[in-house]
């Protein structure tokens, strides 16, 4: 199959570990790497063995037909705009955007241009993620009833050299870490319908612990901490807490209930980890992990199935139409905690294929 040129836009903490994973997957050709910054594009490129290039040159460049998108949230709409303009498909980190509007506004203009857009997260498509939604697909667990989606942490001033913007309109622990957990829920439950939610931010400032920031303090523009449930459309409600401002919990970060069972699912944010089932009567059980994209990190495993769907005239599974659900899901805590009501979701969406379907020889493939 014929390779799918490559432009990475952003060369921040996140841009290391797209590149090392787009290793595994040889459908991918990186034909540059580009940031505002050209010293740090000049780095990455170092590191990689890679070309640097102007955000201009990827835009023009005819061999490229995905541009990666990894700029901080503010700024990803905008840049995903503009590829459209230049006749490239791209593919963000996430969020999509900053708000459900300007999300809607991409996705509009993708579909006015016939071209692809895409978000992480594609953690989804990991291994252990995979086995809980062929589980569920099994019926282990009956009559899906509901469950528990939990990410609470002190805050990432602690280890992020740049923490600034996770305080920033677009930050947050719920545009931050809420499209991971959200995300596999659809994966695993399907669209949402309807969402409640409170909001809450306990400092006006953070103080940076880690450098070269260190002892620097930080303004506070929105909440950072969330509290809420989701309703599914297949009648499952969802129990969410999303925090910067907790110092500890037990917590495990997915847990879903049915009638019949209930199913630990690993922490979103890894391809891997423990699946563990208990049938009604029985205990938890540790389940056999057969899905392949287990034992690593495969950041970019969603722009090689982008790929592979450009090829194959088939949709990808990190699509436009999943990743402006998830905004607008997460963006209703906040209306529904200002507002005081029960938010409904505007957005359809189907379930993401399973991995399983384009597999061969436990690689993508069409």
């Amino acid at each position: 199959m014929k390779k799918v040129g490559v432009g990475i836009i952003g060369c921040g903490n996140i841009s290391g570990a797209y590149l090392k994973a787009m290793a595994s997957f040889p459908i991918l050709d990186i034909r540059g790497v580009a940031d505002m910054n050209a010293d740090m594009a000049k780095a990455k490129a170092e590191e990689f063995n890679l070309t640097a290039r102007t955000v201009d040159e990827l835009f023009s460049d005819p061999d490229i037909e995905i541009i990666v998108n990894l700029t901080i949230p503010k700024a990803h709409v905008e840049v995903a705009l503009r590829a459209l303009d230049a006749g490239k498909h791209t593919y963000s980190e996430k969020p999509l955007g900053i708000n459900f509007a300007e999300g809607k506004k991409l996705a509009e203009a993708a579909k006015a241009r016939n071209l692809r857009i895409g978000a992480a997260p594609d953690t989804f498509l990991g291994g252990g993620h995979q086995t809980a939604r062929t589980l569920i697909d099994q019926g282990v667990l009956g009559t899906p009833v509901g469950g528990t989606a939990t990410f609470m942490c002190p805050g990432h001033e602690r280890w992020h050299p740049n923490p600034a913007f996770y305080y920033e309109v677009g930050g947050g622990p719920m545009l931050d870490m809420g499209p991971y957990y959200i995300t596999d829920l659809v994966n695993l439950f399907g669209p949402v319908a309807k969402v409640a939610g409170f909001t809450f931010s306990p400092r006006t400032e953070r103080l940076i612990t880690s450098e070269p920031r260190n002892g620097e303090k930080i303004p506070v523009q929105i909440a950072t901490h969330v509290a809420g449930a989701l309703a599914f459309k297949n009648g499952a409600v969802v129990q969410v807490g999303m925090s910067f401002d907790v110092a500890g919990h037990k917590h495990v970060p997915l847990e879903l209930y049915g009638t019949e069972g209930t199913l630990i699912v690993p922490d979103p944010n890894h391809f891997g980890g423990e699946v563990q089932l208990l049938k009604k009567g029985g205990q938890f059980e540790n389940q056999d992990l057969s899905s392949p994209y287990a034992d690593g990190n495969y950041r970019s495993i969603g722009v090689a199935d982008m790929a592979h769907a450009i090829r194959s005239n088939r949709q990808h599974r990190a699509n436009g139409d999943l990743a402006l659900h998830v905004l607008e899901v997460m963006e209703a805590f906040q209306t529904a905690s200002d507002t005081g009501t029960t938010i409904s979701i505007t957005t359809a969406v189907d379930r993401p294929a399973p991995l399983a379907e384009s597999l061969i020889d436990g690689q993508i493939g069409k």
